[in-house]
């Protein structure tokens, strides 16, 4: 069977409201802008794994599902306090709902296109694990053939070197790791600007020019 027909896609978000989303935007962007920006983000990732083969496609949600969420997609509730908890309990919970593997990201990445997905799919027919690095030191995609909490627990994330402590735990599992293109997640006003740059078709930079900048 191929890794299309057998591999899940995630993403892990939280429903864009204001305030609670996007915060180290503001400023110079206000609460609200900031939040319709992370739905225009979101809105191009759901769009990319729409776009990717996949055998299931799951969003973890921290809120409510809205008019933004595209058919075809299950959602499953986050679990957890502290962000490493709540991506080994998606892993799981993706893993029992369909066991086999499973490739997460997040929705910070609007530039992500189905054939970086498909890539990462079709690593986990090879490899154990597939690793997308972040430039701000941590990951935009993180896939595992057998998901297994003791991969992400414990590990600092929102750190510099989140990525490399992640790459680390998986090595140290003796786990065989496929890595991505590196890509910038958008935390700050600077990556916004460059992201829309590299995805000029997408809904975040379209969103970033009605809101001139």
């Amino acid at each position: 069977m191929s890794p299309s027909r057998t591999a899940q896609i995630m993403i892990i978000a939280k429903e864009p409201v204001a305030g609670r989303v996007k915060t180290r935007l503001t400023p110079p962007f206000s609460a609200e802008q900031a939040a319709a920006l992370a739905e225009a983000a979101l809105r191009d990732s759901l769009r990319a794994v729409s776009a990717t083969p996949a055998a299931q496609r799951l969003l973890a949600l921290d809120g409510l599902p809205g008019s933004w969420l595209p058919a075809g997609f299950a959602v499953i509730p986050q679990r957890g306090s502290s962000l490493d908890e709540r991506l080994a309990a998606a892993f799981s919970d993706a893993y029992r709902l369909r066991p086999g593997p499973v490739v997460l990201i997040g929705m910070d990445t609007p530039q992500v296109t189905p054939a970086l997905l498909g890539e990462a799919v079709a690593a986990l027919g090879r490899h154990d694990a597939v690793y997308g690095p972040a430039t701000d030191g941590g990951f935009w995609l993180l896939g595992l053939r057998r998901p297994d909490p003791a991969l992400l627990l414990g590990v600092p994330m929102s750190h510099p070197e989140t990525g490399k402590l992640q790459l680390d735990r998986l090595d140290r599992a003796g786990l065989s790791v496929h890595v991505l293109p590196e890509l910038t997640d958008v935390d700050t006003a600077a990556d916004a600007a460059t992201v829309a740059g590299q995805a000029p078709g997408s809904h975040f930079a379209a969103t970033l020019a009605r809101l001139g900048r």
